[in-house]
C-alpha cells in the first residue's frame, strides 16, 4: 500500500534508533528466556538483538542488505576491520549468527547453558557499544 506524501516515514537517525529499540527488546526477551532455561529460544533471540543492532548503525548509512549474511558482512568489512569496533566484536558476531543457525534448524543441536550465556552477553556489549556509537553520532546524552 503507498503510503501518502504527508506522512513522515523518517530519517536514518529515526529508522537507527527505532531498530537499537528493538535490539534491546530482543536482548530483553533473551534474558527471559536464559532465565527460563529456554537456550535455543534464547539463542535466537541473541542473535536478532545482534542482527538489529547492526542494521541500525547500517541504517545511519542507508545501507540495507536482505540477507543477513550480506549485512554481518558489510558491518564487520566497513566498521570491524576499519577500526570502528574491536575485531574480537566481530568474530562474536559471526560465532552468534551460527549458533543462532545451529539452534534453529539443525535437528540435533544440543545448545549448553555456559554457550547460550556467552551469545546474551556478547549481545549486551555490542549493544552497549553500537548505542554509544549512535549517541555520539548525534551527540544524544
Amino acid at each position: 500500500m503507498k503510503q501518502p506524501e504527508s506522512v513522515n516515514m523518517g530519517d536514518k537517525k529515526d529508522v537507527a534508533g527505532y531498530r537499537l529499540q528493538v535490539a534491546k527488546e530482543d536482548l530483553e526477551a533473551a534474558y527471559v528466556l536464559l532465565k527460563a532455561e529456554s537456550y535455543r529460544g534464547a539463542n535466537n533471540r541473541a542473535y536478532y538483538a545482534i542482527f538489529h543492532a547492526v542494521s541500525a548503525i547500517l541504517a545511519l548509512e542507508g545501507v540495507a542488505f536482505k540477507r543477513h549474511k550480506d549485512t554481518l558482512a558489510y558491518f564487520n568489512k566497513n566498521y570491524v576491520a576499519a577500526g570502528i569496533f574491536p575485531r574480537e566484536m566481530g568474530r562474536k558476531i559471526v560465532k552468534a549468527e551460527e549458533i543462532r543457525h545451529a539452534s534453529d534448524y539443525d535437528t540435533f543441536y544440543i545448545t549448553s547453558k555456559e554457550e547460550t550465556v556467552q551469545q546474551v552477553e556478547t549481545a549486551d556489549k555490542l549493544i552497549q557499544l553500537l548505542s554509544e556509537y549512535y549517541q555520539n553520532k548525534y551527540d544524544i546524552s
